[in-house]
């Protein structure tokens, strides 16, 4: 890029930071010390502007950066990733949605505490919780880094770091002078600007073939360098069997992580009502199964016009496939359109970054306030306000964050999205499941169900090719890999659920009845709800 197009692309950028911050800034003049306004915003938004909300949420970098380089690189193996994100909806909202709503009040923990011992389970939950939105925060950040190396050149390291630590700075400062509020209309905002610029650039690219998409297929095979086999299932995931077990372990890992995330259930609690939880659910769906949509279009797309050599060639994991793509489809690179279109998608993407991890920092500190703080601190020592807590918390959570997002740079952003899914697939959802729906569920049950899927969950990652053995690895220089699969969703999804399920059976203490029959009927009905 000239030094023309990376200020143009540069000033957009600062224009949307300043109209965050200038919400945040309106927000935090509205008294934000209650629990309630600062953790659910009041429970004041519509089921449109909470669905608006949730898809500003779910539609991260993973999804507009990760998923559409992936289908560049790997084509039909890469779509996975667009129809298991998609399809997890389903279970959110024919299991879970409704049901959170009535149930808890600000976190999942609040969930499981119905019916449980509240200080075991809450420790349990909160720690999951975090685990899991670092994990997420962690994609963001890469997710940013590589698109501003893009931006100045594609090989300034120091920018890369530089952006990673920014990102992390502002998400602090949204959530904690915003709250819920604050993050909720910038994650608005950013979803109308991430439909607006998926769909322009959609529009480009089958106006490019004429409407004809079997053209766009072919000229995508023909350029990817792999012929009909990049529209055929195996590119990715059908080498050998390890490469299968893959495939069935991430598929797994998308489809049941969305229900396990703190802080798409923490979105359930932002409406007044569980049928408007249900509502901010089917427009969330809808919003979002477009959006998918668009991306198979984005990565064919790209590896038609950019080229699959070339989207490798400036990011081996292919996250900058759709700034390419709109850089050409403006009019290649030098011309005044596609400065402009490269710097709008550019902008957008950034944007997307900056909503997602509000939401994941917001989810993540009142987690460490409402569960881990509360449970932990010791009768009769200073108590300090939640609200306060999570604002600490926001702090050193974005510090943690930033920390693994330099670690992890290399990685495919929707890969490693998929990490923390497994990892609320196998922690989260056993323990959920089995509280709304399981008689006999106990304490035990729970807090073993919540370990039994987090630690084998972590353990595996670590010792996996993700982390050593592999020259794509966080330390390619070492290799103490012990589990083949790079997603470790089929085994630690399973060890979540036997857990829990061992934990019950063995446990002395016998279940709750009463409080079952009590969580049941508020599950169900909506009766004694917050």
């Amino acid at each position: 890029m000239t030094g023309d197009h990376q200020v143009l692309a540069l000033l957009l950028f600062s224009a949307f930071i300043a109209g965050t911050l200038a919400i945040t800034t309106w927000v935090s003049r509205r008294r934000q010390g209650s629990a309630e306004e600062f953790y659910a915003g009041g429970r004041l938004f519509s089921p449109m502007e909470n669905g608006f909300a949730i898809a500003g949420d779910y539609m991260s970098a993973a999804s507009f950066l990760g998923i559409s380089g992936l289908i560049a690189l790997f084509g039909y193996d890469g779509m996975l990733y667009s129809v298991g994100f998609l399809v997890a909806w389903l279970v959110v909202l024919f299991l879970v949605a409704e049901l959170v709503r009535n149930c808890g009040r600000f976190t999942l923990a609040d969930v499981i505490a119905a019916r449980m011992r509240e200080r075991p389970v809450r420790i349990a939950a909160g720690t999951s919780s975090v685990t899991v939105s670092v994990l997420y925060l962690v994609a963001q950040m890469v997710g940013a880094g590589s698109l501003v190396a893009l931006l100045l050149g594609g090989t300034s390291e120091a920018a890369r770091s530089w952006t990673v630590i920014g990102v992390g700075a502002l998400m602090v400062i949204y959530v904690s002078l915003g709250g819920m509020r604050a993050t909720t209309w910038i994650q608005i905002v950013k979803a109308v600007l991430l439909m607006a610029g998926a769909i322009a650039l959609t529009v480009l690219v089958l106006l490019r073939f004429h409407g004809d998409v079997n053209q766009l297929l072919t000229t995508a095979a023909e350029r990817s360098g792999h012929g009909r086999d990049f529209l055929s299932p195996g590119l990715k995931y059908g080498g050998d069997w390890t490469a299968r077990l893959d495939f069935i372990s991430l598929g797994l890992a998308l489809v049941l992580g969305t229900a396990g995330l703190p802080h798409i259930l923490s979105r359930f609690y932002t409406v007044p009502t569980a049928r408007a939880a249900r509502r901010s659910v089917v427009w969330a769906i809808g919003l979002i199964g477009s959006f998918y949509l668009m991306t198979i279009v984005l990565g064919f797309g790209a590896a038609a016009i950019v080229s699959t050599e070339e989207v490798r060639a400036s990011n081996a994991a292919g996250n900058t496939a759709v700034p390419l793509l709109a850089l050409d489809l403006g009019g290649g690179a030098g011309s005044t359109g596609g400065a402009v279109l490269f710097a709008v998608v550019a902008a957008v993407a950034f944007a997307t970054i900056l909503a997602v991890v509000a939401g994941i920092t917001l989810a993540s500190s009142v987690s460490v306030a409402h569960d881990l703080y509360a449970s932990l601190k010791r009768p009769g020592a200073k108590r300090y306000g939640e609200v306060a807590v999570a604002r600490v918390a926001s702090v050193g959570i974005g510090a943690v964050a930033i920390g693994l997002g330099l670690l992890a740079r290399d990685l495919n952003v929707a890969f490693l999205v998929g990490l923390a899914f497994a990892v609320a697939a196998s922690a989260n959802l056993p323990v959920l499941l089995y509280s709304l729906f399981w008689r006999n569920f106990t304490t035990r049950g729970a807090v073993w169900s919540v370990y039994g899927g987090l630690v084998p969950a972590v353990l595996l990652v670590a010792l996996s090719p993700v982390v050593s053995g592999s020259p794509e690895a966080l330390f390619p220089g070492v290799d103490f890999q012990l589990f083949p699969l790079q997603n470790p969703g089929l085994a630690s999804i399973p060890l979540g659920f036997l857990a829990g399920w061992l934990g019950t059976v063995t446990s002395r203490e016998p279940p709750d009845e009463a409080r079952h029959a009590e969580t049941e009927v508020r599950a169900l009905t909506g009766a004694g709800a917050v």
